[in-house]
């Protein structure tokens, strides 16, 4: 009987360790296989045994990391990174401290309002701004609408930012809310203001849900890909590797390289962690440790 007990926590984790290891871990051990990997060419690559797979150790990432459109690609999602996470968090957060105040009107609509657009999938938003984008509908006096080169990164963002604000203001809110009414009760009676409060005690006790927000925002900003892939056909000035990521499905499904596909992807994949990694252990560490004291 005893032995059973103990066999009822495996029996209902095996499921999930079942579906995390065929659709997360094989995958990622078939992808660093493929990615020291390339194709062989013998003869005239005609007959059925004249393409074979062989062992390339490193030069795989080589060449994926040699072409100028993945670096091209990188600087654009950098650039992109570093103006919607920013401002992402920062609306996130206004609009958070703005919900918790006391005798908010409309707060449950509000709320409702702001969260709603992350609710809306990500190729549907895309398709609805595209249009909206199209010089016959901008009011903006520009040719090519907002689908040109010039402002062809800020409507990109701008898609980025209006889903994903509900999404961290809600996080930040349930951290705001979390906090005891006693501490907010102290502040007032020693004469803090409604801004003093949000400054001094609000934003330091939020801290690590901040974190954790910023986190998951760059992790996403650094895999950009279903807005430009979704605005790419109604744009000229779209590349189809305008991303490291579009690079990625156009090498693999279009160009047929899976090869550097692979590799570009364990890069792209190894960036993302070290970055979390660094901001975590940059940041984290004293957020916590400010908390505890």
């Amino acid at each position: 009987m005893r032995s059973y007990r103990r066999a009822v926590p495996y029996a209902f984790l095996a499921p999930a360790v079942v579906l995390f290891t065929l659709f997360v871990l094989l995958p990622i051990g078939y992808t660093l296989y493929l990615s020291l990997h390339r194709t062989k060419i013998s003869g005239l690559g005609l007959g059925r045994g004249a393409r074979t797979e062989v062992f390339a150790g490193l030069a795989t990432y080589r060449e994926a990391l040699s072409h100028p459109e993945f670096w091209r690609g990188a600087l654009r999602v950098l650039g992109y990174g570093a103006i919607l996470v920013p401002s992402m968090l920062g609306l996130a957060l206004l609009f958070a401290l703005l919900l918790d105040r006391p005798r908010v009107a409309f707060g449950r609509f509000s709320r409702l309002s702001i969260f709603l657009p992350y609710a809306v999938p990500g190729v549907v938003a895309s398709v609805l701004w595209g249009f909206l984008y199209l010089p016959a509908l901008t009011p903006l006096p520009v040719p090519d609408g907002l689908l040109g080169p010039g402002l062809l990164l800020f409507a990109v963002l701008n898609i980025g930012l209006w889903g994903g604000v509900g999404f961290n203001m809600v996080v930040i809110l349930t951290a705001l809310r979390a906090i005891p009414a006693e501490v907010y009760e102290s502040a007032r009676l020693d004469g803090c203001t409604e801004r003093q409060l949000a400054l001094r005690i609000k934003i330091p006790l939020v801290l690590p849900a901040l974190i954790m927000a910023t986190v998951f925002t760059v992790i996403a900003t650094l895999q950009v890909y279903t807005e430009p892939t979704t605005l790419a056909p109604l744009s000229n000035a779209l590349p189809s590797t305008w991303t490291p990521l579009m690079k990625i499905y156009n090498d693999a499904f279009v160009r047929g390289d899976i090869y550097s596909a692979a590799a570009s992807s364990v890069v792209i994949a190894a960036v993302t962690l070290v970055c979390s990694l660094l901001f975590l252990r940059l940041v984290a560490g004293r957020a916590f440790a400010g908390e505890r004291a």
